[in-house]
């Protein structure tokens, strides 16, 4: 039951039953003191409780416990992000320029590695394609002469000179159709496919380098795509890893082989875990440290997520309570503890604290010096219905 829920209930109670209005708040005996004495005793903080019938306390469902010790971590807390790894991000471009034929794909679309992105068209392409083509047909000509000469040569027929020169030509020619294979190799076109219909294109087509998803798509139909343009970013989500930033205060405290839990913006349990993989040497321009850890894949895991996490740099045995315990009131922090009660009637009282580490639903405190820890009653579950009945009664006075 949340704290807005219990307040509407409690006030169609008080209205329809007079035995719900619970027992009248009660201050300590400082504020009870007489005037003369208030200069003495103001500086005393009052003690605020509240008396529940057992009516009252059986409809509000309350649950109590002890202090418990428990073995908490002592915790850097950090934020960050999930970032895929260098090489599982790609940036994809046009090589020779171009305009964009053909354009279709959004960002968030998988992709597999070869699969088109978009078709480009450019004069070039038929320029390349055309040389390669008669580079073929000299290169077979060349070919055949230089067996030819290379036979009179060792027949001792032909000069040596006539037998270099078409050498240098068979060679050239070589080394000419190979840069062209390269160059259609970069702009997308198959240089075997060519070779075989001999069927030139104006096109070529842009492929995926890497398999994953579109994160940028910069492409529409007649577009004029520089060969500095960025066309697609693509991010591949098989290589994850959690990118932190640490104070530099803490850099000492960090280690790697680190234990590192973390959850997402919108999640308050830290039910993902990971290891500390490297520790940066050098602060960024808002004076933080780089900390980078590997964690098990998650399919809701993708990059660019916002996450917030906390490194684990050693544990130590301390008192706590639930995180459901604990209730704020005019910016401070509080336990509830049951200090009577019967088969009649509950008195509960509030009690300030200070709180440490919160850990895996637990949160460490720190009690007053005279309070009793072995005797302390904590309310554990609807604490807020008894702060809700205090503030209420408080507002009644």
């Amino acid at each position: 039951m949340n704290r807005s829920s219990f307040k509407n209930i409690y006030h169609y109670y008080c209205q329809q039953y007079w035995w719900f209005r619970p027992v009248r708040i009660k201050e300590n005996a400082a504020e009870q003191a007489p005037a003369e004495t208030e200069s003495k005793t103001d500086t005393a903080p009052s003690v605020r409780q509240i008396t529940f019938t057992a009516d009252q306390y059986k409809l509000s469902e309350i649950q109590t416990g002890s202090i418990e010790l428990r073995n908490l971590s002592n915790i850097i807390k950090l934020t960050g992000a999930i970032e895929a790894e260098p090489n599982s991000i790609a940036t994809v471009s046009a090589p020779l320029g171009g305009y964009i034929k053909t354009a279709g794909l959004l960002p968030g679309q998988a992709v597999k590695k070869g699969q088109q992105l978009a078709t480009i068209e450019n004069p070039e392409f038929i320029t390349i394609q055309q040389e390669y083509l008669e580079s073929i047909g000299r290169l077979e000509y060349l070919s055949q002469e230089y067996k030819r000469q290379q036979e009179l040569r060792n027949e001792d027929v032909n000069a040596a000179k006539t037998f270099q020169q078409v050498s240098s030509d068979y060679n050239v020619m070589k080394a000419r159709i190979a840069g062209l294979e390269q160059q259609m190799a970069l702009i997308g076109i198959s240089s075997n496919a060519l070779k075989n219909n001999k069927q030139i294109s104006r096109t070529a087509g842009i492929y995926a380098p890497i398999s994953g998803y579109i994160k940028v798509s910069n492409t529409n139909i007649g577009k004029y795509a520089a060969p500095t343009d960025v066309l697609f970013e693509i991010t591949g989500v098989d290589a994850l890893h959690l990118a932190l930033n640490a104070f530099e205060k803490d850099l000492g405290k960090i280690q790697v082989g680190q234990t590192v839990k973390f959850s997402l913006s919108n999640e308050n349990d830290y039910r993902h875990t990971g290891k500390v993989y490297l520790v940066g040497q050098a602060a960024n321009d808002k004076k933080m440290i780089p900390v980078l850890c590997r964690f098990t894949k998650d399919a809701k895991l993708l990059p660019g997520m916002y996450v917030k996490a906390w490194v684990e740099t050693g544990t130590e045995q301390k008192n706590a309570v639930p995180n459901d315990a604990i209730v704020q009131l005019n910016g401070l922090d509080y336990i509830i503890v049951q200090t009577a009660g019967n088969n009649d009637s509950y008195t509960f009282q509030l009690l300030q604290i200070a709180k440490g580490v919160e850990q895996e639903g637990y949160t460490a405190v720190e009690l007053p010096q005279s309070a009793n820890q072995q005797s302390l009653k904590v309310v554990t579950k609807n604490a807020y219905t008894i702060l809700s009945a205090i503030r209420n009664a408080e507002e009644e006075e």
